[in-house]
This record gives C-alpha cells, sequence and structure tokens, in this order.
C-alpha cells in the first residue's frame, strides 16, 4: 500500500520540483549562445585589458558597473545579435575575476565592436573651472537683441514664455526704458594670464563685458579683437593662475566620435552636454570662411562661445551656431573648428585685425547635370561664376565657367571647400590653381591680395509681362546699348522677358535674368541665342550663365525635343 501511494506522489512532486527549478534553467540558457553550426557557449561580460588601459591613457574613466563587449571573433551575421545579447547582461562588476572569452572557430570571419558609454566626470571636473560665462551690457538704442544672437522667438513659440520669465523682471518683459540689456553667452581660459575666447556676436556692441567664473567671482574683460567672419571674439581680464584649457586639433577629428560642451544654456552657468560628430566642413550660407563642425550636442542659446572637447579633454571647436524652427537644439549644433579660431586669435592678438586671402571670384556648386555639361564624370569642384574685375583672378586669367578642381595642390571635393582654403592662406602668396576649361585641365598661377573689408553681391531681378516661347520656355530680347553699358556687359547678353512653364523654369531662371552664355558660347543677342538653341542636342544638359542683378550663376538646363 505504501509502495503504491509513493508511486503516485512521484510524479506530483517532479513536476513541482521542475516548476521551481524553471526560473534557474531560463537562466542557464540565457547565459548560452548557440552559434551556427555549433555547441552552446557560455557568454560571460567580459573586457579587453588593452581597452581599459587605453581609455586611462586618454583619460576616460570607464564607469565602475558598465555594460561592455569584448573583442572576439563572431560571425558578421551574428555580431548585432551578440551584442544586443552581452549589452543586455548585467552591468560588469570589476571586482569580480573577469570571464573567458569564447573559443569560436577560428575562420569565422569578422569582430564585434568593443564600446562602452564614456565617462565625462573626470573630463568636467578637470576642465569645467576654464569655462566662464559672460554677461554683456548694451545700450537698448542699438535696437533689438536676440538671446545670445540667435534666432528670435515668436509668440507662439513653447519656449517664449520661458524666455520672457527667464529674462524678463519676476515674470514680466524687461522695461521698455530699461538703460541697459543684456546678452549671455560663454567663453573659455586660453591662458593663465586672462585671455578669453568667445564668439564675436556674444559681445557685439556691448558697453560693459562681465567675466564670471564657476568659483563666482567676477572680472570687467576688455575686447581685444572680434571678427564677424569668423564670429571670433578675444577678451582680456585681469588675472593670474587661470585655469586655461589644452588645446586641440581637428585635423584626426572623424564623424562619429564622442565630443563634451560645457556653457551656460539659457543662463545656466557650468552646463555640460555630450554627443557625437555628425559631420565635418559643414558650410552654412553667409558663413563662407567657415567649414563647421556639426554635432548633435544639445547646444542651446547661452551655450555661444563655449568650448566643445574631445574625449582626452582638449578643445576641438567652439560652439556658436544652431539650426531651430523654435529657438531650441533641435539636433543639428556647429562649432567652428578651433584651428580657424586660433589663427583668428593669434592676428587679433598681434595685429588687432584679420586679414585673409582674396581670389575675387563668385562660385557656385557643380550639380550632376553641369557636372554633364562640364564633362566631368562626377559633380566636384567650384564653378566660376563670375569674375570681379580688378582682382587676383582676373590678373591670373580666370575666367566665367572655369571648374577649378584643385587650389595650391588640394583637391576642391565642393564649392564650399574654397572659401576657407582661399581665406586661410598667406596674402601675397603665388599659388597654382587648376581648372577645367572647355574639357581640359589647365594650371594658372595667382597672386592671392586681401579680402576687401566689404564683399557683398546683391542679387535682384524684375518681372515683365509673358509673351510667346521658345521650347526652353524663355522669351527673350535684345538689350540697348544704354543697359549693355550700365550693366557693364560690353557686346553679349540677352534679357528674360518672361518665363513659362518648361525646362528654364524647372532650372530656375527667372524674368528679368541677363542669358550670357549658352553651352559655353559667349551669347551676342537674341538672334545668336535662337542660333544656339537650334543646334543644341535634345536630351543634353547645357549650362547657361545667367546674371541676376550684380550676381552670375550658372543653371543646367535640359534641351527638350522640339
Amino acid at each position: 500500500m505504501f509502495m503504491k501511494s509513493l508511486q503516485r506522489l512521484l510524479p506530483r512532486v517532479s513536476i513541482g520540483l521542475m516548476l521551481l527549478a524553471m526560473p534557474a534553467l531560463l537562466l542557464a540558457a540565457a547565459a548560452m549562445t548557440t552559434l551556427p553550426n555549433g555547441p552552446a557557449v557560455p557568454r560571460p561580460a567580459v573586457v579587453e585589458p588593452a581597452l581599459v588601459a587605453a581609455a586611462a591613457e586618454d583619460g576616460v574613466r570607464l564607469p565602475a558597473r558598465a555594460p561592455v563587449l569584448a573583442v572576439s571573433p563572431v560571425a558578421p551575421a551574428m555580431a548585432p545579435e551578440l551584442a544586443s545579447d552581452l549589452l543586455a547582461q548585467r552591468s560588469l562588476d570589476p571586482q569580480q575575476p573577469l570571464g573567458p572569452v569564447p573559443q569560436l572557430d577560428a575562420n569565422v570571419a569578422g569582430t564585434a565592436a568593443l564600446v562602452a558609454l564614456p565617462d565625462f566626470t573626470g573630463l568636467v571636473e578637470r576642465y569645467g573651472p576654464s569655462v566662464v560665462n559672460i554677461s554683456s551690457k548694451q545700450n537698448p538704442l542699438l535696437g533689438p537683441q536676440d538671446f545670445d544672437g540667435e534666432y528670435s522667438l515668436p509668440e507662439d513659440s513653447p519656449l517664449y514664455d520661458f524666455f520672457r520669465r527667464f529674462f524678463g523682471d519676476e515674470g514680466s518683459p524687461l522695461p521698455e526704458d530699461s538703460e541697459q540689456g543684456r546678452s549671455l553667452g560663454s567663453g573659455f581660459f586660453l591662458t593663465a594670464d586672462g585671455y578669453v575666447l568667445t564668439n564675436a556676436h556674444v559681445v557685439e556692441a556691448a558697453d560693459e563685458i562681465i567675466v564670471r567664473t564657476s568659483d563666482r567671482r567676477e572680472f570687467i574683460a576688455r575686447v581685444v579683437g572680434a571678427d564677424s567672419r569668423s564670429d571670433i571674439a578675444l577678451l582680456k581680464i585681469d588675472g593670474e593662475g587661470l585655469p586655461a584649457v589644452e588645446i586641440g586639433s581637428v585635423n584626426g577629428l572623424k564623424v562619429g566620435e564622442w565630443v563634451l560642451a560645457i556653457g551656460s544654456p539659457f543662463g545656466f552657468d557650468h552646463s555640460a552636454t555630450a554627443g557625437i560628430v555628425s559631420a565635418k566642413g559643414r558650410s552654412l550660407p553667409s558663413e563662407s570662411y567657415v567649414p563647421f563642425i556639426q554635432t548633435d550636442v544639445a547646444i542651446n542659446p547661452g551655450n555661444s562661445g563655449g568650448p566643445l572637447f574631445d574625449l582626452r579633454g582638449r578643445v576641438i571647436g567652439v560652439n556658436s551656431q544652431i539650426y531651430s524652427r523654435t529657438g531650441g537644439f533641435m539636433g543639428l549644433s556647429f562649432a567652428i573648428p578651433i584651428d580657424v579660431a586660433m589663427d583668428v586669435v593669434e592676428q587679433l592678438r598681434t595685429k588687432g585685425r584679420v586679414s585673409r586671402g582674396w581670389l575675387g571670384v563668385v562660385i557656385q556648386d557643380v550639380t550632376r547635370e553641369l557636372a554633364e555639361t562640364f564633362g566631368l564624370a562626377h559633380p566636384r569642384g567650384a564653378l566660376i561664376a563670375q569674375v570681379l574685375p580688378g582682382s587676383p583672378a582676373e590678373a591670373a586669367g580666370l575666367r566665367a565657367g572655369d571648374v577649378i578642381l584643385r587650389f595650391d595642390g588640394r583637391d576642391i571635393p565642393m564649392s564650399s571647400s574654397l572659401p576657407p582654403m582661399v581665406g586661410t592662406a598667406r596674402v601675397g602668396s603665388s599659388l597654382l590653381v587648376e581648372v577645367l576649361r572647355l574639357g581640359e585641365i589647365m594650371n594658372l598661377e595667382v597672386m592671392l591680395a586681401e579680402l576687401p573689408d566689404e564683399e557683398e553681391f546683391v542679387i535682384t531681378g524684375g518681372q515683365v509681362e509673358p509673351a510667346a516661347a521658345n521650347r526652353l520656355g524663355l522669351v527673350v530680347k535684345d538689350l540697348s546699348d544704354e543697359q549693355r553699358e550700365r550693366m557693364g556687359l560690353g557686346t553679349q547678353g540677352v534679357m528674360v522677358e518672361s518665363v513659362e512653364p518648361g525646362p528654364a523654369e524647372q532650372a530656375g531662371v527667372r524674368a528679368g535674368d541677363i542669358i550670357l552664355s549658352f553651352d559655353n558660347q559667349v551669347v551676342s543677342d537674341s538672334k545668336h541665342f535662337r542660333s544656339l538653341l537650334d543646334l543644341a542636342v535634345p536630351g543634353k544638359a547645357v549650362a547657361v550663365l545667367v546674371q541676376r542683378g550684380d550676381g552670375r550663376m550658372f543653371y543646367p538646363i535640359r534641351v527638350p525635343a522640339e
């Protein structure tokens, strides 16, 4: 009887034990990785000792408990899955002995990435005191100032009320009869004796500049010099033993690297934000002489003029601008490369002003269609739309329609690459410029002059009544002698009287434009223009040089069939 009762009880006990053991079994299964065509292997969280040593040497402290990956051969198809699984495990305890690296098939190609999220605490502790807050008092009669020189906020902006409360007096806007206004920004110590670098727009038109350190000391600063084209200003305060930063370089900087910004967003002193470099050499409208570093670091009004650090604690940029439709951070921030900034600083320090090289051309980018018209295999270079009279370019023999491929031995991947190269070149130096002209490569020697103080090109255009159009959708008419003389055109050019829907309109040609050349042929009058159009190959894109106001630009127009 006893034996029969025991036999009936055993299955129930077994099931109960299995249920109790199930969590342990699941944990054991979770700690195994099944490789393709192979046995399950343990998956301990391990870290390569060389990584720890390299990180320590670079001044980066690995967190006490951080998810890390080991350098191990892993099949490419398995790498994302294995990385995800390993990162999902518990954090690594540095006090526990490291487990062995899984031994995988030596013939399996590929490696798993090894990274740990960087710990910026040591960097902030060391270089945070080098960053200062800058308040500049201004005379309101000089005109309204946007917060930190950024875009002004419309009243329907979600940040409008915040700005109104923060910058106003007890919840009210600053009174209109206030004797002085203020704008907030950031800066950092370049030297221990009190030289401070910031943005020019932070201190623009300031009557008094106050520099406040992290230990709440305040200094009155004077402006050594400011350069609006690069948006760099150099200040000086009276002090000794101040915590200066370490200057780096952008030469080795790569897209995807971690960077850290310290500044005073919205006036909140010494705030640190981190992100990655998302692009280099970025050209912005009306900012021709700065190849900006683009990051996704949270930069807001008040951060301007603050430093951008790499993981070694070296300053590699000066935070300058944000792209925003609301006035707040939207994921696109721009910093001035420290190499550019320090060149400006040195000139401001020694001469009080900045001199830049000047070529004297109006350029545009080479699009895919324009590359086809000029016989380029792919878009590259800077297309000359206009050569300014009396410029070094005119003296060297450069012409409208030339494509500059190399400048002083350096390739020009896009038109925005040329102005910084020219601007940083030594004034008075003779340099070789490689151009493509009518399908042939030429090398011309040009002697750079100094960039004039004012270099503005006004683009305007009028509208006239439309009439019958050619197959491009254009109606053109001859220019009078008086018009040619007034515009300085000599014997070339026809005026676009009207534009109808068609290839020219799609390319961007407008009524009032002056067509100077068609498919690299100078246009003398309307009859000549019609003959050139008749000779054009249907389906082929041709380059049309257009003058609009005082500016010139090539437009690629694809010639349709009759």
